[in-house]
């Protein structure tokens, strides 16, 4: 494994921007790595289990309630970064079939070569923009979609309205689950529409986060999860284990969603501002 020298970091162009892989100082074998100084993904090769940061401890409670534990999963991801969930879900649940959508070639052959993951994690890297290729797959492929795409801080427009929805739930599975991570500012008006659009697509819809951010006084990341199927998200058991996280959390789901879209009207086009 061909691991960075774990006392000094590494730094390249890439397609989007600086990478570096910036060492641990108090978790040798663990790296963050950022864009342009801006924190995008940690890995901790020796615990892929372990998350630094707390959207990606959101995510990681979708993918251990998407199923009974222990079960494989097959997971397409829009965005890959260090390749930190993929690197759980192979270490959790092993046997998954896992594919990994990224437009920045650059930045998945350096992650590829420094932070190699098993030879048997199952895991496809496609190169490409989230959404082209999302409409290239086949119906009923996955059993989770999850969307964690961004540049500079700034979602794409190509999945962020209800045309993305309809293309993710067609590759969805009859009981599949789609997460969305959503960075966001007071008063969350980005997580509230995207909100709306997933319910305007799918029946069953929840935000999860931070119980300070959720009441509009923070920034930071929200997560989304949509069901294509009503009652499909185990409500309680997210919201048990949002609570037990270092940074507790809520979740907001079924009538209450509603009070929390405020009204909030659905995204018909890719366009999102704010």
């Amino acid at each position: 494994m061909n691991l960075p020298d774990p006392a000094a970091g590494v730094a390249m162009p890439t397609g989007f921007g600086l990478a570096e892989l910036v060492p641990d100082a108090t978790a040798p074998g663990a790296w963050t790595l950022t864009v342009d100084g801006v924190p995008q993904s940690y890995v901790d090769v020796g615990d892929p289990t372990r998350m630094k940061f707390d959207y990606m401890r959101r995510l990681v409670t979708v993918v251990d309630t998407a199923a009974e534990p222990g079960a494989p999963l097959r997971v397409l991801h829009l965005g890959g970064g260090a390749l930190s969930l993929p690197r759980f879900v192979a270490a959790t649940r092993p046997g998954s079939v896992q594919t990994v959508v990224d437009r920045d070639e650059l930045l998945m052959a350096l992650i590829w070569e420094r932070l190699p993951l098993p030879e048997d994690a199952g895991v496809t890297v496609l190169l490409g923009d989230a959404r082209e290729t999302l409409e290239s797959l086949p119906d009923d492929e996955f059993d989770l979609v999850v969307a964690d795409v961004y540049q500079a801080a700034r979602m794409p427009r190509s999945i962020a309205g209800t045309g993305f929805v309809r293309e993710a739930s067609r590759v969805l599975r009859p009981d599949g689950l789609l997460a969305v991570n959503v960075v966001d500012v007071p008063p969350l008006a980005r997580t509230r529409v995207l909100a709306a659009t997933l319910a305007a697509v799918l029946p069953d819809v929840c935000v999860i986060g931070e119980a300070g951010m959720l009441r509009g006084r923070k920034y930071g990341n929200t997560v989304l999860v949509a069901g294509m199927s009503e009652r499909r998200i185990p409500v309680d058991r997210l919201a048990a284990l949002a609570e037990r996280d270092p940074e507790p959390g809520r979740v907001i789901g079924g009538d209450a969603l509603a009070g929390f879209t405020g009204g909030a009207a659905p995204l018909d086009d890719p366009i999102v501002t704010g």
